[in-house]
């Protein structure tokens, strides 16, 4: 039955035209709650008011075959007048700058109390105000009011969905009729009750997820709700065989709620707080789900220490020469010691998310703002070059090519800084987020909203886009300009201008006969760790508007696409509107001598202080993937976690299968592929990033 339950919910999900995200009835009653409220000249409070209507208004909706519920009802069509309503409103009203969610929840907090103690804790804070006497307790005050409306609207909500499962159990067959009961009596617990059983503690944790309608990521579910597991298995409660059904379908309904082409997910293995590393059945049930549930959604990621078991990282390999993309694999102990650097005590720093892709972000204590922004790394190699708007520099040398380049790069970095301070301002004046505040460190104890500096920790974490580019491409000009003195700078931004046209032979010069980063080149090698180096000593300059810290990384989710797209040829010999390398691993197709090789240039440089996140893609031939390439790719894995590498993706792909969903998306629409740090559907790529992704080179174990 767990298995045709699975199938048809897979089957349900990819049948629905309009999926994931926020539904039209949801943007309606928003913006219905927004006109409704107009009295309330508060704007945080007034947007908490609309917030709570979209919550209290909306049409609860429960499929067959759905255990755990909760999803955006797109069925709810609004008609000409609401839809135009609705855009109107939506024009008017002023939105959030900024991040948002890329954050884990406390929910063992929200197992352990329901929305009812956190309630009771707000109001014993509320209590110690004085209001008169005390001017500042007036703004938490009113912190907490909107707090207290929140928890209430999440509580009425799942009132209706029980409501509504009951409702439907009159109708339903006898077997299904027992599941709704046993829905609707879960909803009358949950999330309002601290959790008693398995079922309910993971009910409880995707309602209060699908509720906040973000980016909000599933945490560390294998120590959350390994307590309840236990002890429901322990007293005969609950089978195993049920606690897998339970967790594939709550892994299916992320799905549901978030929209195509981003990333949410989990985060299983690692260490507890006291050293101890997580290994448990749950570690292993989650990494199940994803043969499973075989969608781009849930990312999950495995956290991988010196202790975790061969078993475990076996399962996890096995599922990648599957097809399966996840789970990515994160160096726990690098990761670890990143966070630590960045202040965090070694029993906070283990509790960290990949915050959608790779960014990481501390458990239930952030709200860090991710990817802000992304900074397109070739695009001042190319000025100085004159293949963009202005003529070329007159660099003597390479070296002081090298220094012009920084300067340019040092003026975006702190025109951004100085933008997203400014971003950051604006929402402490105008904008608060109490329900997730309620589950944020230490926003209830100061009284105070995640986006005013209740939260512990307010990073802000830039991204790095086209290293690899960035590094092949210096090379080139060094040597063709400076070295060999076969061209200016002049001429070859002239080239770069024209896109190589009548140059195809310099242009294969470049990519096949000059070193690359990615095949363990001593010199170009050291070139990407002194690039590397800069920006971890240029980000540690700046300070965040709440008094926190900039944070680099080097991924790109779909942004090496869409910078690349308004880039010109570059001196690397990459053409006009290609797509930037996809990570910080080399650029695609630029590995000629194979696996090894490439992790060693991709391990050349310290990844600790990347925290923000760095995605490194391997690609391996399906057809070539053999029993005993296991092994290998054990090794070669364990190998570059050894040498400090951050994390690693791997993709088993049959390229024979991508091109012919390139012909019939129709008959391949759940075949996912990884990108620069999540996964995706091929069929809903660009027809640039799919090709992008035939591109990568395919390696042979």
């Amino acid at each position: 039955m767990a298995f045709e339950r699975i199938e048809a919910l897979r089957e349900a999900f990819l049948r629905r035209e309009t999926v994931g995200g926020t539904s039209e009835e949801m943007r309606y009653l928003f913006a219905r709650g927004w006109r409704d409220n107009r009295g309330e000249w508060i704007t945080s409070r007034r947007h908490t008011l609309a917030r709570a209507a979209m919550y209290e208004g909306q049409t609860p909706v429960i499929g067959e075959n759905e255990l755990i519920v909760g999803r955006p009802n797109h069925d709810v069509k609004l008609d000409p007048e609401q839809a135009r309503f609705t855009e109107e409103a939506f024009a008017m009203i002023p939105q959030r700058m900024g991040q948002d969610s890329h954050m884990a929840l406390d929910y063992e907090k929200l197992l352990r109390l329901g929305t009812e103690g956190v309630r009771a804790q707000i109001l014993a804070y509320r209590e110690r105000l004085n209001v008169v006497d005390e001017p500042a307790d007036i703004a938490r005050e009113t912190f907490y009011d909107e707090c207290l409306k929140m928890l209430s609207a999440l509580e009425h909500l799942a009132e209706k969905y029980a409501a509504h499962a009951r409702s439907l159990a009159q109708s339903a067959g006898q077997t299904r009729a027992a599941e709704l009961i046993r829905i609707a009596e879960n909803l009358d617990r949950v999330p309002r009750y601290p959790a008693e059983t398995f079922y309910q503690a993971l009910q409880s944790v995707h309602f209060l997820t699908f509720g906040l309608q973000g980016l909000y990521q599933l945490g560390r579910p294998d120590q959350y709700l390994l307590p309840y597991y236990e002890r429901d298995v322990q007293s005969g409660a609950l089978s195993r065989e049920f606690a897998q059904e339970l967790i594939d379908c709550a892994c299916l309904m992320m799905n549901e709620y978030t929209g195509k082409g981003l990333a949410v997910g989990l985060m299983v293995g690692g260490r507890y707080p006291d050293g101890s590393p997580v290994v448990n059945d749950l570690t292993y049930m989650f990494l199940q789900s994803i043969f499973d549930v075989r969608l781009s959604y849930p990312g999950v990621g495995l956290c991988v220490t010196r202790d975790t078991p061969d078993s475990l990282l076996r399962l996890a390999l096995q599922a990648l020469a599957a097809g399966h993309t996840h789970p990515a694999l994160f160096n726990d102990e690098v990761i670890v010691k990143g966070l630590m650097h960045y202040g965090l005590p070694f029993e906070e720093a283990v509790e960290y998310i990949h915050s959608t892709c790779v960014e990481i972000t501390p458990i239930k204590r952030s709200s860090v703002w991710v990817a802000s922004p992304y900074y397109n790394l070739i695009a001042p190699l190319n000025e100085l070059l004159g293949a963009a708007d202005e003529p070329a520099c007159e660099a003597r040398d390479f070296e002081s090519l090298l220094a012009l380049y920084w300067q340019k790069l040092r003026e975006r970095i702190r025109e951004n800084v100085y933008d997203q301070n400014r971003q950051q301002m604006e929402r402490a004046r105008w904008y608060t987020h109490p329900l997730v505040s309620c589950f944020v460190d230490d926003c209830l104890a100061r009284g105070c909203d995640l986006d005013h500096g209740g939260a512990k920790y307010a990073f802000i974490e830039s991204s790095f886009v086209g290293m690899s580019n960035l590094v092949d491409a210096l090379f080139a000009v060094d040597r063709l300009v400076f070295r060999e003195k076969k061209l200016t700078l002049g001429q070859f931004g002239q080239i770069l201008r024209e896109n190589f046209a009548g140059n195809e032979p310099l242009r294969q010069h470049i990519l096949n006969d000059l070193p690359k980063y990615g095949n363990d080149d001593a010199d170009i090698d050291a070139l990407f760790r002194r690039m590397a180096e800069w920006i971890t000593e240029e980000m540690a300059q700046y300070r965040t508007w709440h008094g926190s810290r900039f944070i680099p990384s080097m991924f790109c989710w779909i942004m090496h696409e869409q910078l690349g797209t308004s880039t010109g040829a570059t001196a690397d010999g990459r053409l006009a509107g290609f797509p930037l390398g996809d990570g910080s691993g080399p650029a695609q197709g630029r590995e000629h001598h194979g696996p090894t090789a490439s992790i060693l240039s991709s391990t050349c440089w310290n990844h600790e202080k990347f925290i923000g996140g760095i995605a490194v893609n391997l690609k391996f031939s399906k057809k070539l993937f053999t029993g005993a390439s296991m092994e290998k790719l054990l090794t070669l894995v364990k190998t570059y976690l050894r040498r400090g590498g951050f994390e690693l993706q791997i993709n088993v792909v049959d390229r024979e299968k991508l091109l012919a969903a390139q012909k019939n998306p129709d008959a391949y629409r759940d075949l996912v592929v990884r990108i620069g740090g999540y996964s995706d559907y091929f069929t809903n790529l660009s027809p640039q990033m799919q090709a992008e992704v035939l591109l990568r080179t395919e390696h042979e174990l």
